[in-house]
């Protein structure tokens, strides 16, 4: 199959050409030089264009389009959440029709679905969070809604969307590096107390999910992929970190303390002329808190998805990395 992918110098991205090139003909987009440096030795050929310019002739030939690119910061501009996570999927969309793509492939997320509060035992019907205060739950809501209203079977073009949670493994370029970061500058805390549950996704799952949807799943659904059952925040990521190559301090931040430092610090940020970012962003500390348990029945159900990695396998492939 021809695949044209979007977001392949991430973790996401990166991951699912690592994996599927053997089997499939993929393209990616790059917009740089430096991007084609990390693309290339993962089996892809490269396209030069980006979010803001991509048409359909730069994917034409191609049978599916796995668009994992997004705008995942915690804190940034509105405007840039909207330009690369809503207008930037409408026009992949519209450029992947034009060019006769069958089948196209969103990466969701839960976050989608989140406004601050616990989410447990949570499916496919709960509600997509279109009112959510933080910017890149609404946007991601936003730009599910227009995948899965774009899905036009009549036409030949199918939509399907994969929500993973909490991506992590090998080959991570965000999560690790800035939990790193935090604890090496004595700015990482567990919040609550690191107490709640989560269920969680390695991105090796995650890119066999990616794979049973070219063409398995309902068009037009959203499904869920997770490793298994949840785990407790406070015992998982100090195996990560532990598997990564350094330690998490024990320092606890209660929660109502870090909510509050969040939103003072987001209110300094935009009124006063500060550089960088806020030390702790609401979305952030309301992620941090909160219990996330997912259901993946409905995957298991119509993808045949079943996780081919165990939690310590891919632990063991991140300490691999290190080495």
């Amino acid at each position: 199959m021809n695949i044209f992918v979007t977001g392949a110098s991430g973790t996401v991205g990166g991951a699912f050409v690592k994996a599927a090139s053997a089997r499939h003909s993929i393209t990616a987009m790059s917009r740089s030089e430096t991007s084609d440096a990390e693309i290339r030795p993962l089996g892809a050929a490269i396209v030069r264009c980006s979010l803001d310019d991509v048409t359909a002739d730069h994917m034409r030939g191609a049978d599916a389009v796995v668009h994992c690119a997004a705008y995942v910061e915690d804190w940034g501009p509105w405007a840039d959440y909207w330009r690369y996570n809503v207008d930037a999927t409408k026009r992949m969309l519209a450029a992947a029709k034009e060019a006769g793509v069958k089948r196209f492939i969103h990466i969701g997320t839960e976050a989608a679905l989140f406004y601050g509060q616990d989410m447990r035992n949570v499916d496919e019907t709960y509600p997509l969070a279109f009112s959510s205060p933080f910017p890149y739950s609404r946007t991601k809501a936003y730009a599910e809604k227009a995948v899965r209203e774009a899905n036009d079977p009549k036409a030949g073009f199918e939509t399907i969307v994969i929500r993973p949670r909490f991506v992590w493994g090998p080959g991570d370029k965000s999560l690790l590096p800035a939990i790193r970061t935090m604890a090496e500058n004595g700015a990482f805390a567990w919040i609550g107390g690191g107490r709640n549950l989560s269920s969680t996704t390695y991105v090796g799952n995650l890119s066999y999910a990616i794979e049973l949807a070219l063409d398995k799943g309902q068009a037009g659904d959203a499904y869920f992929v997770l490793d298994g059952p949840p785990v407790r925040f406070r015992e998982f990521l100090p195996r990560l970190t532990h598997a990564a190559g350094f330690e998490l301090p024990n320092r606890e931040l209660p929660g109502w303390l870090a909510r509050s430092v969040a939103f003072l610090s987001e209110k300094a940020w935009r009124m006063l002329p500060l550089k960088g970012r806020p030390p702790l962003s609401r979305f952030a500390a309301n992620l941090m808190l909160r219990d996330c348990i997912l259901n993946d029945d409905k995957a298991r159900r119509e993808l045949g998805y079943a996780p081919p990695f165990t939690i310590e396998a891919g632990l063991a492939a991140v300490a691999a990395e290190k080495n």
